[in-house]
């Protein structure tokens, strides 16, 4: 049975603040709030777990609590109460897990099943333990305005979209995950909100002026009353880790999150986290995506790093992606070279320190050596990597089969965290599109006109060539295309790749060589001609043919760690193969994986 509670709220510079209850039976009612230290406002009455209600001030429009858990009538709506603790968890068995080394599956709810809620997903859960997947990471929940949208302009922190459910089918959701063993990981957005229901203004300096973004407005995280701001968001991010039992959340963007504080928001959000973990009793992850290629984001805060657990590597993805794709507009214009795939292999970042084309300027930093290769995640594509692109269109279309089993094979045995895109494990054919459902003209106007201005003359165009038009982000057919077809995993083309990523996924488990992270280990060798190539991780080899005619590579000389005479040992291979000796020949645009030599291997469960 759940407990009325007092909402309260925190608005320091409001002369007054009032709590409007709409839809009693009475009739709507308006209860001045009492004014508490730091500019925080009590209700004077406790409402009921599902009540609707609202914060006006100083005689302003009411607008939603900042830290509503639930946005039933959308984001310009009223709040509703929710007690997490109504939730019967059933995962008391669940001991935890840590995100690095272990196998991430991204999936956006609203798209990875015809009718986009967290209770059609756990339908699906059996799927990717069948896959092999550890970690499931939601694309943000957060309230954002309208049905249909990436989330990433979400308004209420703190609230659980409700066309997903809401947040009682979070809980389930979780709940369901531990159940079958995978942990679940959250997409959280601390870098900015969304225009569209973005009332935290009305309420307090949540902004600054002293920072931009590319988004807009800076969060406040260093002006005056900052301290606040920072407790919304470190609460924000134990809230969910604490009442709704997530593992890991993954942080938008944090090179956006221009702090400086003594110490930086991420620092002190990484301690909060760390001895929230020790009072849980379960490892609690923390992933950044960074554009800073800066390995500071991963080191401790006791050596003054940022704390974070992992962080994408988003230079593994573009030199996998260049090279087997031969694009390299944008930011892809420094990669493409088997050398460059060298260096992201081996030192994660392309670009650490030298000089980037694409920014004008020299990029990155190097990571030190002793780093362990499973603090970066990697993946063949991601949202960004798929709807970012004009047409939304996957990397490795069904007709390119032998360029998608080479780019899983890269990623799912290298040094990494590797994660998977959804339905990328069985060569989608459906794109994923950049989709919206706003209400505002202007706002609408405007984001079809930017969409249709970022790819003008960045040369996309159609597999006939011509100048490709790029979908409309409010029709309802753009957020349909995007839905994942069910049906295509059970189809002879899309099985053999669902397979595929089954058997690599599998190795990780049985090989250690590729289950370790210890990026010392592993070496890449290649023709001068570009045939082949050739990624040893300790006794393991991923040869891989790059070109359409078959190649013969012989391991003896070119870097098998053991030359005892034995045969290869075949461990998966795309196409058909020849093993003689210590040579492998390899048909056009294959890979094969082979062990080159004795070694232990890791028996699991």
């Amino acid at each position: 049975m759940t407990t009325p509670a007092a909402p309260s709220v925190w608005a320091p510079t409001a002369a007054r603040v009032d709590l409007h209850l709409p839809d009693l039976l009475d009739g709507p009612q308006v209860h001045p709030m009492t004014r508490t230290a730091a500019g925080w406002w009590t209700s004077p009455v406790d409402l009921p777990d599902g009540t609707d209600y609202a914060f006006a001030v100083d005689g302003g429009e009411p607008r939603p609590d900042p830290r509503s858990a639930w946005q039933p009538h959308g984001v310009h709506g009223p709040s509703r109460t929710f007690d997490p603790s109504g939730h019967a968890w059933s995962d008391a068995g669940w001991t935890g897990l840590d995100v690095r080394g272990s196998v991430v599956y991204e999936l956006h709810l609203g798209t990875f099943t015809p009718t986009g809620t967290l209770d059609a997903a756990i339908e699906r859960l059996d799927h990717l333990v069948e896959l092999g997947v550890d970690v499931v990471e939601l694309m943000p929940v957060a309230a954002f305005p309208g049905v249909h949208g990436w989330g990433y302009d979400g308004v209420a922190l703190f609230a659980v979209h409700d066309p997903y459910g809401g947040p009682a089918a979070l809980q389930r959701f979780v709940d369901a995950a531990h159940g079958r063993g995978l942990a679940v990981c959250l997409d959280v957005v601390y870098n900015h909100l969304g225009p569209s229901g973005n009332y935290l203004a009305v309420f307090g300096p949540y902004f600054t002026d002293l920072h931009h973004t590319q988004w807009g407005w800076a969060v406040n995280l260093d002006g005056p009353d900052s301290h606040e701001v920072r407790r919304f968001l470190v609460d924000n991010a134990l809230r969910w880790m604490r009442d709704f039992h997530l593992d890991a959340l993954r942080l938008d963007a944090v090179h956006a999150m221009v702090d400086d504080s003594p110490v930086h928001l991420l620092a002190e959000l990484a301690d909060a986290v760390a001895d929230l973990s020790r009072q849980l009793g379960r490892p609690l992850s923390l992933i950044a995506e960074s554009d800073l290629n800066d390995a500071r984001t991963i080191t401790r805060t006791a050596e003054g790093g940022l704390g974070m657990t992992a962080q994408w590597a988003d230079d593994v993805h573009h030199a996998v992606h260049a090279l087997l794709t031969g694009e390299r507009q944008g930011y892809y214009v420094d990669f493409g070279s088997l050398e460059t795939l060298d260096t992201a292999l081996t030192r994660v970042f392309v670009h650490d320190g030298g000089h980037s084309t694409f920014r004008g300027k020299a990029w990155g930093r190097p990571v030190p050596a002793g780093v362990d290769g499973h603090q970066f995640v990697a993946f063949v594509s991601d949202h960004d990597q798929v709807g970012n692109r004009a047409l939304g269109d996957r990397p490795y279309p069904p007709p390119d089969a032998g360029g998608a089993a080479i780019a899983a094979a890269l990623v799912l045995t290298s040094a990494f965290t590797p994660m998977i895109f959804m339905g990328e494990e069985w060569g989608a054919s459906t794109p994923w599109q950049f989709f919206t459902d706003h209400s505002e003209p202007e706002l609408v106007e405007g984001i079809r006109r930017g969409r249709a201005e970022e790819f003008a003359g960045h040369g996309w165009t159609d597999a006939a060539g011509h100048d490709v038009r790029v979908p409309d982000p409010q029709a309802p057919a753009t957020v349909a295309a995007s839905r994942l077809d069910w049906a295509e995993p059970d189809r002879p083309e899309h099985a053999r790749l669902l397979s595929w990523y089954r058997d690599l996924i599998g190795l990780r488990r049985t090989e250690p060589s590729i289950a370790s992270g210890d990026r010392a280990a592993t070496r890449v060798e290649h023709d001068e001609d570009g045939r082949w190539l050739v990624v040893h991780r300790s006794d393991v080899a991923i040869v891989v043919a790059l070109g359409d005619d078959p190649v013969r590579v012989d391991l003896t000389q070119h870097g098998a760690t053991h030359d005892d005479g034995a045969t290869l040992e075949l461990l998966a291979a795309w196409d058909e193969l020849e093993i003689d000796g210590r040579s492998v020949v390899l048909g056009g645009r294959s890979v094969a994986v082979l062990r080159t030599g004795p070694g232990p291997r890791l028996i699991t469960d």
